[in-house]
């Protein structure tokens, strides 16, 4: 493998400073893709209060400008998934994959829930995390490709930030006059972003688990080592998702949301005592945190979404 420390002398510690470069790299990659899936849906749900005169107040608090707020949820986010193993990381995108197919079903055929894409922020940072760690295994100028990347996922995400603030402050006199371009394209389609972030996330997630899978069995050395992680793990997930399946038949609100966070990464944790490495459970007190992080980040948008 090369990467940028492959053109300097071999000194101690050099091969695990570029490890922790590469990781941030990494890192930063899926907190830009969280930045424009938070951008795209306060769009969105700004554009809807618009046209609800009830809804002014939402329209308010969406619209309130905390931009040292964005960029530091970037840079603990960033943070957060340098530190998140692949392991643990590949397992929360499998545990996301399972609950949002069970979700979708149950909401039923065409229908969709913007709240399911704000719950799925960290799900996806550790989904684009476990993507390129797969991809770009073995891949020659590794840390290049992962700048590269890093470097276009920041330059999509503050265009992404630009539009969801000039959205917010110029949409309904731009929308009203019909001189902005940018505007009148949201008048007339912006009712289609769920669905464009649906198709991307499919995508996204689609890969994500194809790599998830692949980074958890290139650490058993047999197929029964395999059968002995993948049975309870099987368990556990199935377990999971009925019982929030259960629980969100029965209340609804924040409470609901950062208790699920617990009791999966309960879950996990148990999961991980038995069939885990030490590394694992710290893995799981990062993500989390990662979880927590991007719910309470999110808070607006939330309850904008539960009042829908």
């Amino acid at each position: 493998m090369f990467s940028l420390g492959s053109w300097l002398p071999a000194l101690p510690g050099l091969a695990w400073g570029w490890a922790l470069l590469d990781a941030l790299l990494q890192g930063l990659v899926g907190a830009c893709a969280v930045s424009v899936l938070c951008s795209l849906l306060k769009v969105y749900l700004y554009i809807q209060c618009v046209n609800d005169l009830e809804r002014q107040a939402e329209k308010e608090a969406i619209a309130a400008r905390r931009p040292l707020l964005g960029l530091l949820h970037v840079l603990v986010l960033t943070a957060v998934l340098a530190l998140v193993g692949s392991r643990v990381a590949a397992l929360v995108v499998l545990e996301f994959s399972l609950r949002a197919v069970s979700t979708i079903l149950s909401l039923g055929k065409g229908a969709h829930s913007s709240q399911l894409y704000l719950l799925c922020q960290y799900s996806l940072g550790c989904g684009v995390s476990c993507g390129l760690s797969f991809l770009l295994e073995g891949a020659p100028q590794r840390s290049w490709n992962l700048a590269l990347a890093a470097g276009l996922a920041g330059l999509l995400a503050l265009h992404a930030r630009r539009l969801a603030r000039h959205v917010c402050l110029l949409y309904e006199l731009h929308s009203r006059e019909r001189y902005c371009g940018v505007c009148i394209l949201l008048l007339a389609a912006g009712h289609g972003i769920p669905r464009l972030l649906r198709s991307a996330l499919g995508i996204a997630f689609a890969v994500a688990d194809l790599a998830a899978v692949q980074l958890i069995n290139r650490d058993f050395l047999s197929t029964a080592e395999a059968v002995r992680f993948w049975t309870p793990l099987t368990i556990c997930y199935t377990l999971l998702v009925v019982y929030m399946q259960e629980e969100s038949r029965q209340s609804a609100g924040r409470g609901l949301v950062f208790r699920t966070v617990v009791v999966r990464m309960g879950g996990l944790f148990i999961l991980l005592l038995t069939v885990g490495r030490w590394t694992d459970i710290l893995h799981i007190f990062v993500s989390l945190l990662g979880e927590l992080w991007c719910l309470l980040r999110s808070g607006v948008l939330l309850e904008s979404c539960w009042r829908q």
